[in-house]
């Protein structure tokens, strides 16, 4: 495979996405890098077929990010500068696009003029979301394609239509039959009894792609045209696996820049977790991460007069105190991450609220207080 480089920032995410189980929004979150991006979009756009993940990477239209850290030189940044991701309108509700953002279109650029396509990516947890996924997905690209004309004019200029696409990759709850699969919905001319036909770009404006995975493992073969992004998206969409860094590392390429591995080292730390998300459990690593550091700590500050007896049960009180404090922490992030899943995927109530009971233990008492809670405020705002 022709790899692309890595960033410093996405090499960041892919860590603590491959150190949280189940963790979706972190999962959701590495879909804001190009690198990470250009291989999704290389398989799912019909301009982009033929390029590299390199030169997709390059087409997409990306900005720097502002931060009073230091950057390493020679470093380029590659989180997407998203479009605006809301439209508003009277009376309506409040809808968000997961990713949008626009990219170059090859095929019809010239060395004076860029024409972008518009994307949005809208990564779901589940695709049996008691409606049909693809209407909208039509929906979202119908208000993407509107959104590129100003009302103000006095004049519309149609011109400047650019195409449209809204990529949608389903997780879970795929009928077994249609697991691993891609579909394509585009404008087509099924008639026409004119001698002159008109220009596929002037009407094929908008393509919606459903992608439905379904299964922890991926059996697809190698041999099969979608192999390498389905095997992609298994792999980052069902994070927490022995292999996860081993199979990004075939598509990304992190290993040339001793540097960049240093950048990273300890990004799994206690506090980046706390800030991206929930963990189900402590994993056996990250305890003995911690317990090696507080060993050192406390073999610094101790004498020499302490015996090794004494630092091993004070390095295993101040291990446990930790463990209990980060083990609820994270018990109420799980809590919330669940009740705004299924809320941004509009599943009822009483739903969440069996699930809440089933996870973590909670009584329905106690499940309707946290789900009151966390969702105050939420209810005229659909978040995608």
């Amino acid at each position: 495979m022709n790899r692309l480089q890595g960033s410093a920032e996405a090499l960041s995410a892919l860590q603590i996405t491959e150190d949280m189980r189940g963790l979706d929004t972190q999962s959701k979150s590495l879909l804001q890098y190009a690198e990470v991006l250009a291989v999704i979009l290389r398989d799912t756009i019909a301009e982009y077929k033929g390029y590299s993940w390199k030169e997709v990477a390059e087409f997409i239209e990306v900005d720097s990010i502002t931060s009073t850290m230091e950057v390493s030189p020679g470093r380029t940044n590659t989180k997407i500068r998203s479009d605006a991701t809301e439209y508003n309108n009277l009376n309506e509700k409040t809808s968000l696009f997961d990713l949008a953002f626009r990219a170059k279109n090859p095929q019809i650029s010239t060395e004076d003029i860029q024409i972008n396509l518009h994307i949005d990516v809208e990564p779901q947890k589940t695709y049996d979301v008691g409606y049909p996924i693809e209407k909208r997905g039509m929906y979202y690209l119908a208000r993407r394609l509107s959104s590129q004309l100003s009302l103000a004019l006095n004049i519309t200029d149609y011109n400047r239509l650019s195409k449209c696409y809204s990529i949608w990759i389903c997780r879970d709850d795929i009928p077994k039959e249609d697991q691993y699969s891609i579909s394509v919905y585009e404008m087509v001319n099924t008639r026409n009894t004119a001698p002159n036909t008109v220009s596929k770009e002037n009407y094929d404006l908008m393509t919606l792609v459903v992608i439905k995975l379904g299964n922890t493992v991926y059996n697809g073969d190698e041999e099969d045209e979608e192999y390498e992004l389905l095997r992609f998206l298994n792999t980052i969409m069902y994070p927490h696996k022995d292999d996860f860094m081993d199979t990004v590392s075939e598509y990304i390429d992190f290993s040339d820049n001793e540097a960049l591995h240093k950048e990273v080292i300890h990004v799994s730390t206690i506090e980046q977790i706390k800030y991206e998300g929930m963990r189900e459990e402590l994993t056996a690593e990250l305890t003995e991460e911690l317990t090696a550091e507080l060993t050192e700590e406390l073999t610094a500050e101790l004498t020499e007069e302490l015996t090794a007896e004494l630092t091993e049960e004070l390095t295993a009180e101040l291990t446990e105190e930790l463990a209990a404090e980060l083990t609820e922490e994270l018990r109420e992030e799980g809590i919330q991450a669940l009740i705004l899943d299924n809320l941004e995927e509009e599943i009822p109530k009483e739903r969440t609220l069996v699930k809440l009971q089933k996870y973590f233990n909670l009584t329905e008492e106690k499940a309707k207080q946290h789900y009151e809670k966390f969702t105050s405020g939420e209810q005229n705002i659909i978040t995608v």
